[in-house]
């Protein structure tokens, strides 16, 4: 999902940038290419099953005398193609790229979304829309009955559950950054990403502060189609949200005010207003039964069109991503599940067409990571919307992904690539493993005696996010890869790190942190970030995961700590491909908080969600033959 309301969430391999010819220039020019080569509709109101209407706009070859594929994009964000103000939206080279290789191009908004109508909540419920605007599609005298998505962020997360339903028209789909639309999978509950290991996952309050318009100006049901269009030139329904300090604004509490206290609208993030799907979401617990009604996609629901998956190492949801894909690869029809292929680029969400000859993430170079994403995303559509065959089709390996620190795309037939196995590194000190400057080791079997290592973790001086793997909090944090040093001189941060490495080791694939824990707290969180330390001492993030302890039994019921008492906790597994070279070490980081990417644990046992006063927690780390606390790393040679 994107805080920004830009258009690059449509459809990340279709984009293209104007140089400096004005706004109202390239405008105007590229609508008439566009008129040129194709019969243009606009303000076409779909209706549902319900008798509400969804706002599309319509794009087709102008030959007549054939039927065409259709390239869908669902949306809850502004295509209004008048708005100058809004930029890229203003773009049609999307639509002209696609009618002119021959497909009919259809974008719709979701649900409560500018001219659509209804009640907006997340992912467009009901899921029945995406059937009826499927239906739709087929049924035009110019569709060849064959219908493919594609899309990034919340124009993807919408695709997997309306694919597992089966619609005859939906051939086949291209998800990117669809990690919001993923609710439980393998070891997954993050329920489209609102959670991470129980704990909340704070982009949602900056993100929903400008999607929940649920009390907005409507046309009525009977205006004429041209008037409608007329109207759209005027006016585009967009919600005029004051800008808001987002570093500042996630810091309020009680968390389930913080849209309220910048004064942004009522709706689903705290406020029931009415909604099908149980309402109030900050509310819900992470397997709350009102996830399972909505429009998530979980790992009950089979998958069974041919998927070409688009993912990304510093986005908010790859292990989640991941687990999706090869949960479809095992379990869609054998001849659907050879008929899936992912991407996985060293870029940040939905930057995949952001890559240039020397991609920074963050502070990091990652090298030159560009691919051909229009002849990749093309040669799909040929192959499964019209039936073509495509060289590039048949060449493509299941899984390209890239390899930083080596700077290069691999391929492999599975995930995680064939060959790979597990290290485990154990963690270790003399009992001060404080901060950068401690004695904490990763060492390749547990320490005989146990020296724990002890922090304090206080809720109104949480551990900031600094870089890392996140999307959409405004200004409050900026994905990518961070020399982390300036954090880890905090002592409420343990810090492992291995020896200088005197051969390079590949880390591709899922990482797995057991840590054996105690507090004074009934309930307190447990954070980890695995890190490549360079010979000079940078040290740059890779991925990043959180634990909250009374869920460590499962997240179907809350089991408190009892102070002082051992307890084991397996967090939820990280996921990168890096190399770390030779001379580099592999780190570790373990604390207690990583703020605002993840909501503060206030350490009570209470809601949180509710509360406006935590207590100090003092968390210990155990590490020994009894308390082998561990990191397992994916390992390739």
């Amino acid at each position: 999902m994107r805080i920004a309301l830009t258009f690059i969430a449509v459809s990340v391999s279709l984009f293209a940038q104007g140089g400096d010819e004005s706004l109202v220039a390239r405008r105007k020019r590229l609508e008439k290419e566009l008129q040129s080569i194709a019969i243009v509709e606009r303000k076409v109101m779909v209706p549902m099953r319900d008798g509400k209407r969804m706002a599309a706009d319509v794009y087709r070859p102008k030959d007549t005398a054939k039927k065409y594929g259709t390239i869908f994009v669902r949306t809850p964000y502004n295509f209004n193609f008048w708005d100058v103000k809004i930029g890229a939206p203003a773009d049609m080279t999307s639509q002209i790229q696609a009618v002119k290789k021959g497909f009919a191009y259809i974008v719709m908004n979701e649900r409560g979304h500018f001219y659509s109508e209804g009640n907006y909540d997340i992912l467009g419920m009901p899921l029945t829309d995406g059937d009826d605007a499927l239906s739709w599609i087929a049924k035009q005298d110019w569709s060849n009955g064959k219908v493919g998505t594609i899309g990034c962020s919340s124009t993807a997360e919408w695709q997997l559950a309306v694919a597992a339903r089966a619609h005859p028209a939906f051939t086949t789909m291209i998800p990117q950054g669809f990690g919001a639309g993923v609710g439980r999978v393998g070891p997954y509950y993050e329920q489209g990403n609102w959670y991470r290991g129980g704990a909340f996952q704070m982009l949602f309050a900056a993100w929903i502060y400008g999607e929940q318009n649920q009390v907005r100006p409507m046309f009525s049901p009977d205006t004429q189609h041209a008037d409608l269009l007329n109207a759209s030139r005027m006016f585009d329904l967009a919600p005029q949200m004051p800008p808001v300090d987002w570093a500042k604004a996630l810091w309020h509490l009680p968390v389930q005010d913080i849209i309220k206290a910048v004064n942004g609208p009522r709706g689903i993030y705290a406020d029931a207003m009415d909604v099908e799907t149980g309402g109030r979401m900050i509310q819900r617990a992470p397997n709350d039964a009102a996830w399972y009604r909505g429009g998530l996609w979980h790992d009950d629901k089979p998958i069974n069109i041919p998927g070409f998956w688009f993912m990304s190492w510093y986005d908010v949801s790859i292990g989640p991503n991941l687990a999706a894909y090869n949960y479809v690869r095992k379990t869609a029809r054998p001849e659907i599940a050879n008929q899936q292929y992912a991407i996985i680029a060293p870029v940040a969400h939905c930057g995949f067409k952001r890559a240039s000859e020397d991609t920074i993430v963050g502070e990091r170079n990652m090298g030159d990571a560009r691919l051909n994403y229009d002849e990749l995303t093309y040669g799909w559509f040929d192959h499964f919307l019209k039936g073509e065959k495509s060289e590039t089709f048949d060449k493509m390996p299941k899984v390209r992904y890239y390899t930083m620190g080596l700077n290069k795309w691999q391929t492999a037939e599975q995930w995680p690539p064939e060959g790979s196995r597990t290290q485990t590194l154990y963690l270790a000190s003399g009992g001060k493993a404080n901060s950068l400057y401690g004695d904490g080791t990763l060492t390749s079997a547990a320490p005989s005696g146990d020296r724990p290592d002890q922090f304090t973790y206080d809720p109104n001086n949480p551990v900031l996010s600094y870089g890392g793997n996140v999307c959409c909090t405004g200004n409050a944090v900026t994905a990518g890869a961070f020399d982390q040093r300036r954090m880890e001189a905090r002592a409420d941060i343990l810090v492992y790190s291995t020896e200088p490495l005197k051969e390079a080791v590949e880390v591709t694939g899922p990482i797995e942190v057991t840590l054996y824990i105690s507090s004074d707290a009934k309930d307190t969180d447990f954070t980890a970030k695995l890190v490549d330390v360079y010979p000079d001492g940078r040290a740059y993030n890779l991925d990043e995961t959180i634990q909250r302890v009374r869920y460590r039994e499962g997240y179907d019921k809350t089991v408190f700590m009892e102070k002082g008492k051992v307890y084991k906790v397996a967090l939820s597994p990280l996921n990168t491909s890096n190399h770390f070279a030779a001379g580099h070490r592999i780190r570790i980081e373990i604390s207690s908080s990583n703020f605002p990417r993840f909501d503060r644990n206030l350490n009570t046992g209470g809601n949180n969600y509710d509360e406006s006063q935590g207590v100090i927690a003092h968390n210990t780390v155990h590490h020994s033959r009894e308390y082998p606390s561990s990191v397992t790393l994916t390992v390739r040679r």
